[in-house]
């Protein structure tokens, strides 16, 4: 089978991650999963013809990057690969050992991946980065400051990667996803509404990732929630 055909997801245990490996295998791709999960991975890899797993912490950046490697050449290559792997807590009392887990899966585990997964594009001439940003990059949250800074990170980088791109005139697309509330483990917390199915995000994804979009509100609807944070005044924000 073509690399081209092969999809790498990083975080496909769980949530979006298993729904979207799910989905891209009934489209024909091989799909990589990595997870922290071995036993959840093996399971969905019985599930899913020709998959490969590799067990990965993402908070370990340098060994994740090794693994991202080895199972890149175990796949004889990759077109696409999925950053799905976050983390998030409710934590107004500001404990650290949730801030620092946040940024160390959300801020540190995916820009050593990105990182991993864009420079073996390059080297390929060409190929498709997503990753999982979040609506709530737009907006810092009260109830999760770190999570809501994480995701900022992620947006802004991406969209660094993407003028880099650009500017080398290398037909790499990186797409960011900025998801609302999704049914996974981490969508917790009050005032949670239009919360979507983990299979209707991977579909939309899915779309996304088809169309080469550079950037896309799952579920759509989430594009006003994110134009209302660009022009409310930031003292009503606050509240």
């Amino acid at each position: 089978m073509k690399s081209n055909s092969n999809a790498i997801i990083i975080g496909a245990s769980s949530g979006i991650g298993e729904a979207l490996a799910r989905l891209l295998s009934n489209e024909g791709y091989r799909v990589g999963m990595c997870a922290r999960r071995r036993q959840l991975l093996m399971a969905l890899q019985s599930d899913l013809p020709g998959s490969a797993i590799k067990e990965m912490n993402v908070s370990k950046p340098n060994e994740a990057i090794e693994l991202f490697q080895e199972l890149l050449e175990e796949m004889g290559g990759a077109g696409l690969v999925v950053i799905s792997a976050g983390t998030g807590f409710i934590n107004p009392e500001l404990e650290w050992q949730k801030e620092k887990a946040t940024i160390d899966v959300n801020v540190l585990g995916f820009c050593a991946m990105a990182n991993a997964a864009v420079k073996y594009f390059m080297e390929r001439g060409r190929g498709h980065l997503v990753a999982i940003s979040s609506v709530a990059a737009f907006i810092g949250s009260r109830q999760a400051p770190a999570y809501s800074a994480s995701k900022a990170f992620v947006s802004n980088y991406l969209e660094g990667l993407r003028g880099v791109m650009r500017n080398l005139q290398l037909p790499i697309t990186i797409t960011d996803i900025r998801a609302g509330f999704v049914d996974t483990d981490m969508a917790h917390g009050s005032g949670i509404f239009w919360v979507a199915s983990r299979e209707k995000a991977a579909r939309q994804i899915h779309q996304a990732i088809r169309k080469k979009r550079a950037c896309v509100y799952v579920t759509r609807r989430w594009r006003l929630i994110a134009w209302l944070f660009k022009i409310m005044p930031h003292s009503l924000l606050l509240r």
